[in-house]
């Protein structure tokens, strides 16, 4: 088993949530006075890590946890518009059968990601950090390893998107990019995760053999 320890970012890696944050982007962009991004750039854009897409659109630092909590309350009261991907429960009860430790490390809110889960889920994960800052995973990462009492080399941290990989890099555990997420794959490569997914059901067949 190449790893005990498995750290999921949520959003974009077991949620599917891209599709919500598309359709309400411009109002939260109204409400915050950042320019609008137009569907023409979608695509040049999940090339850009979380500083370059601030400064493309003009975001001030000190507006991100404001947009964080705004976020995170629209997607609270629009739950049920935001599935898991294909696969994940299957995945997640596979990883907990052989004993691996899971935990999950995300800018959302815990009830937002318990909702999403289920309970049935969310029994599963042994640590949760929630409402994570947008550069402050790291901080959490190294949280959930001391918790858990597993070794860096024994555990990965899984997302969508450059910053988890810089997550993990940070404390030094090794970090794993999902092809489904916010950022595109050839942004994610060129960063050098330690692994790379292109399924759900790859997770699991990497992870356990």
């Amino acid at each position: 088993m190449k790893y005990r320890l498995v750290i999921f970012d949520f959003d974009g890696t077991l949620a599917n949530s891209l599709p919500w944050v598309t359709k309400v982007i411009d109002k939260v962009a109204e409400r915050f006075q950042f320019r609008p991004i137009h569907h023409s750039e979608h695509k040049l854009l999940r090339n850009y890590d979380a500083s370059n897409l601030f400064k493309h659109l003009g975001l001030p630092l000190w507006k991100v946890p404001l947009i964080g909590n705004y976020v995170r309350k629209l997607m609270a009261e629009d739950i049920q518009h935001v599935p898991l991907f294909g696969g994940v429960g299957s995945l997640l009860k596979k990883l907990s059968q052989n004993k691996i430790h899971l935990a999950v490390v995300s800018s959302n809110s815990f009830e937002n990601v318990r909702q999403v889960l289920g309970q049935e889920l969310t029994a599963l994960i042994n640590h949760f950090e929630c409402g994570v800052t947008i550069f402050g995973k790291g901080l959490k990462l190294r949280k959930v390893l001391h918790k858990s009492g597993i070794r860096s080399n024994d555990a990965i941290y899984i997302g969508d998107e450059i910053r988890d990989i810089e997550a993990a890099n940070h404390i030094g555990i090794a970090s794993g990019a999902v092809s489904w997420g916010y950022n595109s794959v050839e942004a994610l490569i060129a960063r050098h995760p330690t692994e790379l997914f292109r399924s759900v059901a790859e997770i699991a067949e990497k992870i356990l053999n």
